[in-house]
């Protein structure tokens, strides 16, 4: 029978042996963003009537857009919060995409949905929830958030009078994310004094508070400093002021997988919903955000869909259209299960203290080279320094020069209206004293 699109059978071969060498070769820390510039006289065009092959689209492929992008998943990039998948979730993501599951309902995607939520089970266990929490997996954190809050308006919405304007109430420090999900929503925000550390206490939260708030956000793991904020009291007042307790906890929250930093999140049973990116501190690869409800039925009340298009979905099993803003979706939290399953709980948990100990021996070694200031950290993982004698352009200089030269990528970002170079280790195999060597060439 005649194609729409033939396709050779070679390229199949050669796609997936490309696909084999890259996740056990890994990435290639020289890769680095082309401006646009360069990238147009090599890819401006390849979309033309008659297509230009597939060998030649996948030469573009292979040689201009992978080197053209920043290697997050290589153990020296320390800039933002990176991704460290393993080999076993980016083999079998490779597999998902090939398996075309939709797995917006149980209907299309009823085994894949299943073994989600058998991840999202593990991590609602860790946080002490019971079975009647839930969730699903969203693209990334800034959907989580807003989704997450959508439902905390809601359940608000039901329990008392609207006023004129809703807000939610967060730290100065929350993840920009909380800002634009208040814009969408059109809600205003009370942003809180953090403290020295970047951490919102209770009674500062509590001072700050106003009557049309409807929910608290906690960071557990703030991007730009690691905080994580004071839980258990933010879930006193919201338990006194009956609101909704959500954690942002998209980069730090997967630390509670080992048992030692388990107390920083102390509170975290109390809260209403969560959300934790695999792809960042769980050995994911791209894009995945566990977005996961205490009580999964007020998740429900906000996102259902109704249409006649939908009444021949089976209501009587788990729908992940029904948690979050969305209908269609690919089955993206398969790959987190695939690992988790793979190498077992103890594995991560014992991985995620790896990068902990990783992190405390780049702070203690920053700390004992002179020309050096150690700021903050580490917190979680996250590590905030400072060159002492070194101008704002000559850090952007040198921060670069190691970027393309594949030694470190660590860039500076801003700390209390100071620049300031930040590290934050998520990778296993990240090794301290290779970062350390190439921080001495600061001084």
């Amino acid at each position: 029978m005649k194609t729409a699109f033939p396709f050779p059978t070679s390229m199949v071969t050669d796609i997936l042996t490309w696909t084999r060498t890259r996740i056990l070769g890994g990435q290639d820390p020289k890769h680095g963003a082309q401006s646009n510039a360069v990238l147009e006289p090599i890819l401006g065009g390849s979309i033309t009537p008659d297509g230009i092959g597939a060998e030649a689209a996948f030469g573009l492929f292979t040689d201009t857009i992978v080197p053209s992008t920043r290697p997050f998943g290589h153990p020296t990039s320390l800039s933002f919060v990176a991704s460290a998948p393993s080999q076993a979730s980016l083999s079998f993501d490779a597999a998902l995409g090939a398996a075309g599951i939709f797995a917006g309902n149980w209907d299309g995607g009823a085994g894949a949905i299943h073994a989600e939520n058998q991840a999202l089970d593990w991590l609602a266990e860790l946080a002490g929830w019971d079975a009647q929490a839930g969730g699903v997996f969203v693209a990334g954190g800034t959907l989580g958030n807003l989704c997450a809050l959508h439902a905390a308006r809601d359940w608000k919405s039901r329990r008392c009078a609207r006023p004129d304007r809703w807000a939610i109430l967060c730290s100065a420090e929350a993840h920009s994310s909380i800002e634009a999900a208040a814009s969408v929503m059109d809600v205003d925000v009370i942003p809180v004094a953090a403290d020295a550390t970047g951490r919102m206490n209770a009674q500062a939260a509590r001072d700050a508070w106003q009557p049309n708030v409807f929910a608290i956000v906690a960071n557990a793991g703030a991007t730009n400093s690691g905080a994580v904020d004071d839980i258990q009291g933010l879930a006193d007042l919201a338990e006194a002021r009956d609101l909704w307790l959500h954690l942002d906890g998209a980069y730090g929250l997967a630390a509670i997988a080992d048992p030692e930093t388990r107390p920083i999140f102390d509170g975290i049973d109390r809260a209403h919903s969560l959300i934790v990116d695999p792809h960042k501190w769980l050995f994911a690869p791209y894009d995945s955000c566990a977005l996961i409800y205490r009580n999964a039925a007020d998740a429900a009340n906000a996102h259902g869909q109704s249409a006649v298009y939908l009444d021949t979905v089976d209501k009587t099993h788990w729908n992940p259209s029904d948690y979050a803003l969305h209908l269609t979706r690919r089955a993206r939290g398969l790959p987190f299960w695939y690992s988790l399953a793979t190498h077992g709980t103890q594995a991560y948990g014992d991985a995620i203290a790896t990068t902990i100990s990783i992190a405390r021996d780049i702070a203690q070694g920053i700390e004992r080279i002179e020309g050096l200031d150690l700021l903050l950290g580490p917190q979680l993982s996250v590590v905030l320094f400072r060159p002492s004698h070194m101008s704002e352009d000559a850090m952007v200089r040198w921060a670069e020069e190691h970027r393309r030269s594949g030694a470190l990528l660590c860039l500076p970002t801003k700390w209390r209206g100071e620049m300031v170079f930040r590290l934050c280790i998520v990778n296993p195999e990240t090794d301290a004293k290779t970062v350390l060597e190439t921080l001495k060439t600061l001084t």
